[in-house]
């Protein structure tokens, strides 16, 4: 993809430039383009792919540039690099500079571009597409110059672009174990056989279900065999991460490029004041119906989000800090809470809800520890869904697009990057279940959050979701609801489903 930047741009000085200091700039003109605005550039970069200032005046207290650039020392770049270069000049008149004024800037963009990789913000202006590519017209603030919005908004239209390239799917799936067949011993819904059970019912906000004494206790059975055969034999210790999960931490972590459709807001009160409050509680007293509309107008936020994934509200208890070798590989666990994610119209069964619960394991170390783990980790699994759960099932290689954004797939050399996600058949579907994964994520979170390690080895982690309700669906689609013929761990676990509640 080609890339052009066009730039005109105001300084504006603290007193009219006498004539005598338009030789002076003439001279740091001249000096700007031949080496000021050549530093750090390549050596192979053509002419043309380096900011220049192709013309400028004076008049008044108002020097105007007409600068453009391809990749190397952008138009913007230029711009604060000439600024800085002649502060010392107009010093000399006596003269400062005060302020900047954007009133031009586009940003073209050669080759086959989809339409479609153009975001929708308030500064493009205008967008001109033809043959050769697209003309973009921003309406930019010298801030925003300076904060390299136009970079991040090129970056994104080519993730974008690749992301179309990518084939619209969300992963590539490449299949790396299928276990051995087993017997077929149920064909009816999971769900909906608990439902006629009274096992579950449906809570009162959607994607979200009430689970009864009888699936507890079969989370309770995998949580056991989580624990006595995978977290405690690896070495794993217990936490209790957050489940409220503010914009910074998303920012670190990556997930503020694109969560928004799937997270529950968190908005704060504005006040605790009762008085502030009391005639939003009146109106219900009176009406019996909540003033939603009230209530949002005294609120503050959204201040970020309920639990989306569940790991990256670990990352501040080690950031900015430097590991001790000694500690590492670090393992850890956290099944203290629920995970919230909104999936629209994608809700079904147990399996695909808005609220559900998982122990979430993490672990970081260098690079061959945080890969020995996630080794170690498929080990204990194989082992757990052949022996003990007895399931049928299949393990594939895929590659997140969220990993993808992140530079991590695609651009890293390294196979050990990515996820392995493990899929149970549903016999009353003939379709697969995603019920477990496991990640090795690179240095994307250690990046993010400024973790070091102390030999000075660059810091990797790895992360896997245990959901206790994908465990059950895919259990009970395969073994269904009679516990004499489930698997002997299972069953003794599990005990007999308690009768707690009779309704008439």
């Amino acid at each position: 993809m080609l890339l052009r930047f066009s730039l005109n741009a105001d300084l504006i000085t603290s007193a009219d430039i006498p004539d005598e200091a338009v030789a002076a700039i003439g001279q740091a003109v001249d000096e700007a383009n031949k080496s000021t605005f050549q530093r750090g550039v390549p050596a192979e970069a053509e002419p043309n792919d380096i900011g220049r200032i192709m013309a400028w005046n004076a008049a008044g207290t108002a020097l105007h540039l007409e600068i453009e650039s391809g990749p190397y020392t952008r138009a913007h770049d230029a711009l604060f690099r000439f600024r800085k270069q002649l502060a010392p000049v107009l010093g000399r008149h006596r003269i400062g500079i005060r302020s900047i004024e954007v009133t031009a800037f586009t940003v073209r963009l050669e080759g086959t571009i989809d339409p479609a990789a153009i975001p929708h913000l308030p500064m493009i202006r205008e967008t001109a597409a033809d043959e050769e590519g697209i003309t973009l017209t921003l309406d930019v603030s010298p801030t925003d110059l300076e904060n390299k919005v136009p970079d991040r908004l090129v970056r994104l239209i080519e993730e974008k672009a690749e992301a179309h390239a990518y084939g619209g799917k969300a992963e590539h799936w490449e299949l790396i174990y299928e276990s051995p067949k087993q017997p077929v011993q149920f064909t009816d819904d999971p769900t909906a056989e608990m439902l006629k059970r009274g096992w579950i019912k449906h809570g009162a906000s959607r994607g979200q279900w009430i689970f009864g004494p009888q699936p507890v206790q079969l989370f309770r059975a995998f949580e056991t065999i989580v624990i006595e055969e995978i977290i405690r034999p690896l070495g794993f210790s217990e936490m209790i991460f957050p489940k409220l999960v503010p914009w910074e931490v998303w920012k670190r972590s990556g997930h503020a490029k694109g969560v928004y459709p799937e997270i529950y807001y968190v908005f704060t009160p504005k006040t605790r004041d009762p008085a502030y409050w009391e005639d939003v509680a009146d109106y219900y007293k009176v009406t019996g119906e909540v003033p939603v509309e009230m209530i949002r107008d005294r609120l503050d936020g959204p201040i970020g989000g309920m639990c989306y994934a569940q790991c990256p509200p670990f990352w501040p208890f080690v950031q900015g800090e430097t590991l001790a070798n000694d500690c590492l590989p670090a393992r850890v666990f956290d099944r203290s809470g629920t995970s919230h994610r909104y999936e629209s119209g994608g809700i079904h069964g147990i399996e695909r809800v808005d609220e559900f619960h998982r122990i979430e394991v993490l672990w970081l170390g260098t690079a061959d520890q945080t890969v020995e783990v996630a080794d170690r980790l498929h080990e204990a699994y194989t082992r757990v869904f052949d022996e003990l759960l007895e399931l049928e099932w299949r393990c594939a290689r895929v590659t997140p697009w969220f990993m993808a954004q992140e530079g991590l797939v695609g651009v890293s050399e390294n196979e050990s990057i990515g996820t392995r996600d493990y899929e149970a058949i549903l016999p009353y579907s003939n379709g697969w279940l995603e019920f477990q994964n496991v990640s090795v994520n690179g240095n994307k979170y250690p990046k993010g959050f400024n973790v070091k390690i102390q030999s000075g080895a660059e810091c990797w982690s790895g992360c896997s979701g245990i959901g206790l309700e994908r465990w059950t669906a895919a259990f009970l689609a395969q073994k269904g609801f009679d516990v004499s013929k489930w698997p002997e761990r299972v069953a003794k676990l599990m005990g007999e489903p308690e009768e707690v509640f009779r309704f008439l």
